[in-house]
């Protein structure tokens, strides 16, 4: 009885132990309201430094991880105070302590930002918006749709986009 116990636990932490390593250090989440979806991957902070050095101020940034997030909206809308068509577009920012710049492209399936000035021609709008500091970090990047905009909070940084 005694060996089997053991066996037993031997397996269980084994497979705790293999399950731990197939998790994803940035799952690939999606949030829908109100007509709009977002598909991101959710990167974590993990002690890093994100805006200024993770996330370079300046540069294009994909906005999550892994393959460019994607926003769908179901009808027409009116996006940081800019006319959009119903679709799904490809959404980069380009972080700045003050304001950053928030890029709706029709290019999709991009990964990362990597190829963006190869498809910077494909942008359908640029809006500036600005930074409000968060004095508590928030641990991994979350998308909400509070139902009148985009948010995004990651960090120490929080961005609202309005969407009428």
């Amino acid at each position: 009885m005694k060996h089997f116990f053991l066996a037993t636990l031997f397996l269980a932490f084994t497979s705790l132990v293999f399950a731990q390593e197939k998790a994803p250090k940035s799952p690939h989440l999606t949030v829908e309201n109100k007509g709009v979806k977002v598909v991101y991957g959710q990167p974590s902070k993990r002690g890093r430094v994100i805006y200024g050095e993770l996330v370079p101020y300046g540069q294009v940034w994909r906005t999550g991880a892994d393959q460019a997030t994607e926003i769908t909206f179901s009808k027409d809308v009116t996006f940081g105070g800019q006319k959009v068509k119903a679709g799904t577009y490809t959404l980069f920012t380009i972080p700045d302590k003050q304001t950053w710049t928030v890029i709706l492209n029709s290019k999709l399936g991009q990964w990362g930002a990597y190829d963006y000035e190869k498809n910077k021609s494909q942008d359908v709008l640029s809006v500036k918006v600005k930074r409000e500091a968060l004095s508590t970090p928030v641990e991994k990047l979350t998308f909400t749709l509070p139902g009148n905009a985009v948010v995004f909070e990651w960090d120490d940084t929080r961005i609202t986009i309005p969407v009428k």
